[in-house]
């Protein structure tokens, strides 16, 4: 079992950047999440709200971010937010004391997502924890829960079967925006581990991930592609516990330790989850 593909989602909802080494640090992936988009009601976007973030590509650079649209004729610098006022931008149930991007980077993401939008930072002072529902709260990004995502393609092989038994189209990894892609593992057997190390890194491996809307579609024009991979994942992969109500695609991590990571690492088991996680019956 090793690592076989490493993203980060630079900007909450904008398309995944693939990896071949990564830092891993308290909040997750260096870089992953760390911005996010605000519209003019205050309130933060994703593709659940607005697909057209999947159109743009935002890539981390030394001295901020950089962003590109095919819809859009030129890419823009966004420099990382120095000496500008803060304020408090929700996410989820939280608020974060985020700070805000330079005027110009408003003004296109305005244009590129076609609707009143601008950028925030999370930058060290901000700080947001992780539920103490399911661990020590640990610092986390914008993340919806908790600062890693972990799959694995074999239990994405076993998923497309099933799709394709009945007749749809397989359904791409990126569909899920992991952070971290595992190859070699038994189909579902991440259901099983608890703690594991890759590379330097060792991650409590702490609740299943609950999939919404976001799952049908399509990661490069954000346009929904259809039921799938909702429909299947509801036959074969709806929870059993009451503590997470839905259909269940990865596990959320959290790190131990900060170091780093690479394709190619292999997977150590340190403790397993002999239980697994309950699944209603298949439908």
């Amino acid at each position: 079992m090793k690592i076989s593909s490493l993203y980060i989602h630079p900007i909450k909802g904008v398309r995944a950047v693939s990896r071949d080494a990564s830092l891993v640090t308290d909040r997750g992936m260096a870089f992953d999440r760390r911005w996010l988009v605000i519209d003019d009601d205050n309130q933060f976007l994703t593709q659940r709200n607005c697909a057209a973030l999947a159109r743009i590509i935002a890539t981390p650079t030394p001295a901020g971010i950089r962003l590109e649209s095919a819809v859009m004729d030129a890419a823009i610098d966004v420099p990382f937010p120095v000496n500008t006022s803060r304020q408090s931008v929700p996410i989820w149930s939280d608020h974060v004391d985020a700070v805000w991007a330079d005027e110009p980077s408003s003004e296109w993401l305005s244009t590129a997502l076609g609707r009143g939008a601008r950028l925030c930072f999370m930058d060290a002072e901000a700080e947001r924890l992780s539920s103490e529902k399911w661990s020590v709260p640990q610092p986390v990004s914008f993340a919806d829960m908790h600062p890693v995502l972990i799959a694995n393609t074999a239990s994405l092989a076993a998923l497309n079967r099933v799709i394709e038994n009945d007749g749809g189209a397989p359904v791409e990894m990126e569909r899920f925006r992991p952070n971290i892609v595992i190859d070699g593992a038994d189909p579902w057997a991440e259901d099983f581990w608890k703690t594991i190390q890759l590379g330097d890194v060792v991650f409590d491996i702490v609740m299943p991930c609950d999939r919404c809307v976001v799952t049908t579609k399509d990661q490069q024009s954000g346009e929904t592609m259809g039921k799938e991979p909702l429909a299947s994942l509801a036959k074969i992969r709806r929870s059993a516990d009451p503590r997470v109500n839905g259909v269940l695609f990865g596990w959320r991590a959290v790190p131990r330790n900060e170091g780093n990571i690479a394709v190619g690492n292999k997977l150590v088991i340190v403790e397993s989850r002999p239980e697994g996680w309950p699944l209603a019956a298949a439908g």
